[in-house]
C-alpha cells in the first residue's frame, strides 16, 4: 500500500442507477428514445462479480491504509527528507539489548507463517537473525501474511523488542530474537532469483557442466540454475560455481563471500599498513604500454591513437624507474594486471589485482627477502587476528585447515628444493628447468612435512626461467638473484634483484627476444645513474584463495576475467 492509500477510496456506486449497456447489433438500440436491451442473467453475474471485486479491493486498500504504521510498502526513497530515526545493526544484537526496541534495515532471507504467528530470518552482511511476528491485541493479523508473503531477497525496516530466546535459533545472533511491531518493504525484489541465497551458503561443491555452457547470460541462468545448480527441489540443493558466476551480485550475497572480499580488502589494508610503516610510498603507474613489461606474448594489444599499445602486464619497469632512478627508494603500487594468458586452471586469471613492491638496497638483494618476510608474515598475523569472524564464516561454508607459518619466514634455494623433489618421486628433475604445478604442489607438501609450514621461499631460479631484467648470479651464470614465495604449494609471488646497468639490460632484452624500441624509454632511466634494488609481485586474489584453502581463484575474485569469461 502506498502512502496516497490512506485516503479513503469513492464508494462505488449501485449497478442499477448505471444505464445498461447496449448490446452490439441490436438495431434498437441506436434509435434514438428507444428502450435498451435488458443484460442477460450471465451477464448481470458478470457485473456483480466486479463489483464485489471493487468493493473487496477497496476495502483491502482501506484497511491497509489504516495499518500503514505496522506494514505495507515504503514509497520509493528519492532522498526527500532526513528523519531521526536510528538503525542497528544485526551484529549488535546481543543479550545486551534485551528489553530495548531497535529498528533494523536488512535483507529478507527467508520467511514462514501460519495462523497467528509468522517467523522471517534477516540478513545483512555476515550475520542473520529472526524476528517473530505474533498477531495480538495491538498488531493486526493482517501484518503475519503481509510479511510472509514478501519476496526473499526483498529489502526491509523491522521494528520491534529484542528478546531472549531459548534453545538458541539456527542464526549468527543466535541467543536473540526480535518481536515485531512494525514491518515495512524498502525496495522489494521484483523478479524470482535463478537460485535461493539459502541454497548457495550450502556447504559442498556440485561439478560444473563443460564451461562452454557458461556461455548462457544471466537472464538464461535460471533454467541452468535448476539443471546443473541443484535449485530447490533437486537431490543435492548446490548451486554450480557457473552459475553463480552468472548472476555473482546475487552470489556474493552469501556469508562466506561476504567474508571473502572483506578479508581481501583487509589484505591490501595490511599490505599497505606494513610498508607505509618501514618508509614506503605508494604510487600509480601507468596501465597503457607502449610495450611489453614482461615480454613474451602474452598480452593484450590494443591501439593508442594509431599507434600500437597494450595493456600492462605488471608496473615492474615504472616500480623499478620509480625506486632506483627517481629516488623514491621505497615504493608499493596495489592495482590491476593484465595477462592474456590462455591458461583454463583454478589458479589463473586474465585479469587480476597485482600487490607490488620494489625497493633499493645498499650489500645484498637479501635485504628485500627480509623485507618481503615481514610483510608477509605482518599480514598473516592481522588476517587472523583481524578477521577471525571472517575466517570463521568461510570456514561454515568451505572447511579448510588454518594457515601456518614460520616467523622469519622459511628460505630454501631452488637447488635445496629441486633435491627434496629428486628424493621424492622426481628423480630426473632437470635442475635448471622452472617448478611444473605438479612439482610445486609436491614441493608445497614436502615442505609442509618436514618444517610444518605453509609458506616458505625459494632463492636462486635458474637464469633461463627469468625476465630479462633479473640480474644474474655472481658465481653462476646459470643461476639468478631471484626468488619465488609460496603459500599451500603454490606460488603467489616472484621477485629478484633487478639489473640496474643499462648496456646489460639492453643486451639481456635483446637474448629474450624483446624489441629495444619498446622498451628504450625504460633503458635510458638507467643512464644517469641508478640504486642497486629488488622487488616483487604478488597476486591479491591468488593469496586470499590459499590463506583460505578455497579451491578456485575466481572464488576470490570479484567478477574474475578468465579466458572464457568477460561478463558480467
Amino acid at each position: 500500500a502506498s502512502m496516497a492509500a490512506a485516503e479513503p477510496a469513492a464508494t462505488a456506486a449501485p449497478v442499477a442507477a448505471e444505464p445498461a449497456p447496449a448490446v452490439s447489433g441490436a438495431g434498437e438500440a441506436d434509435v434514438p428514445g428507444a428502450k435498451p436491451k435488458e443484460l442477460s442473467k450471465k451477464e448481470l453475474r458478470k457485473l456483480e462479480r466486479e463489483r464485489k471485486a471493487m468493493e473487496a479491493a477497496e476495502a483491502k486498500a482501506a484497511e491497509d491504509a489504516a495499518n500503514f504504521k505496522f506494514y505495507g510498502d515504503f514509497p520509493l526513497n528519492q532522498s526527500r527528507e532526513v528523519t531521526d530515526r536510528v538503525w542497528t545493526r544485526l551484529a549488535e544484537l546481543t543479550p545486551a539489548l534485551v528489553g530495548k526496541s531497535v529498528l533494523v534495515r536488512a535483507r529478507l532471507h527467508k520467511s514462514s507463517g501460519k495462523g497467528k504467528i509468522a517467523f522471517v530470518v534477516l540478513r545483512q552482511a555476515l550475520e542473520t537473525a529472526q524476528v517473530v511476528i505474533e498477531s495480538s491485541d495491538t498488531l493486526p493479523k493482517a501484518m503475519i501474511k503481509f510479511a510472509t508473503k514478501i519476496p526473499r531477497e526483498s529489502i526491509v525496516d523491522i521494528a520491534g523488542v529484542v528478546r531472549a530466546v531459548e534453545p538458541a535459533v539456527s542464526c549468527t545472533q543466535s541467543d536473540v530474537e526480535i518481536v515485531a511491531t512494525s514491518v515495512h518493504v524498502v525496495s522489494r525484489a521484483l523478479s524470482e532469483c535463478p537460485f535461493t541465497v539459502e541454497n548457495a551458503m550450502r556447504p559442498g561443491e556440485v561439478a560444473d557442466e563443460e564451461e562452454a555452457a557458461e556461455g548462457a547470460t544471466a537472464e538464461g541462468s535460471a533454467a541452468a540454475a535448476a539443471a546443473s545448480a541443484g535449485e530447490e527441489g533437486s537431490s543435492s540443493g548446490l548451486v554450480s560455481q557457473v552459475v553463480r558466476l552468472n548472476n555473482r551480485w546475487i552470489d556474493m550475497r552469501t556469508l562466506a563471500n561476504q567474508a571473502i572480499f572483506r578479508l581481501s580488502s583487509g589484505v591490501c589494508t595490511l599490505f599497505r599498513e606494513a610498508l607505509l610503516a618501514k618508509g614506503f610510498v605508494e604510487i600509480q603507474t601507468p596501465k597503457l604500454l607502449a610495450g611489453a613489461s614482461e615480454g613474451g606474448s602474452e598480452v593484450f594489444t590494443t591501439t593508442y591513437f594509431g599507434k600500437p599499445a597494450c595493456l600492462a602486464q605488471s608496473p615492474q619497469l615504472y616500480k623499478q624507474m620509480a625506486a632506483a632512478c627517481s629516488d623514491l627508494e621505497r615504493v608499493f603500487e596495489i592495482g590491476p594486471v593484465f595477462r592474456a594468458e590462455n591458461s583454463q586452471t583454478h589458479r589463473h586469471l586474465c585479469e587480476f589485482h597485482g600487490l607490488d613492491m620494489e625497493m633499493t638496497f645498499n650489500d645484498h638483494y637479501h635485504e628485500v627477502l627480509d623485507v618481503f618476510s615481514d610483510l608477509f608474515c605482518s599480514i598473516f598475523e592481522g588476517l587472523q587476528t583481524r578477521f577471525a569472524r571472517e575466517i570463521a564464516a568461510v570456514k561454515s561454508q568451505y572447511p579448510h585447515e588454518d594457515f601456518k607459518w614460520s616467523n622469519p619466514a622459511l628460505r630454501l634455494t631452488f637447488a635445496e628444493g629441486v633435491a627434496l623433489l629428486k628424493a621424492n618421486g622426481y628423480p630426473d628433475k632437470d635442475p635448471l628447468s622452472d617448478l611444473t604445478t605438479a612439482e610445486e604442489r609436491t614441493l608445497g607438501a614436502l615442505v609442509k612435512a618436514k618444517y610444518d609450514t605453509d609458506f616458505f621461499i625459494l632463492d636462486k631460479f635458474p637464469m633461463a626461467v627469468r625476465p630479462f631484467y633479473t640480474m644474474q648470479d655472481p658465481a653462476n651464470p646459470d643461476l639468478s638473484n631471484s626468488y619465488d614465495f609460496f603459500m599451500r604449494g603454490e606460488e603467489i609471488l616472484s621477485g629478484a634483484q633487478r639489473v640496474h646497468d643499462p648496456a646489460m639490460i639492453a643486451a639481456q632484452a635483446e637474448g629474450k627476444g624483446i624489441p629495444l624500441p619498446g622498451i628504450q624509454s625504460y633503458i635510458d632511466a638507467f643512464k644517469h645513474g641508478a640504486f642497486p634494488h629488488g622487488g616483487g609481485g604478488v597476486g591479491l586474489e591468488r593469496v586470499v584463495m590459499l590463506f583460505l584453502g578455497l579451491n578456485d581463484i575466481r572464488k576470490a575474485a570479484m567478477y574474475p576475467r578468465d579466458p572464457r569469461r568477460l561478463t558480467p
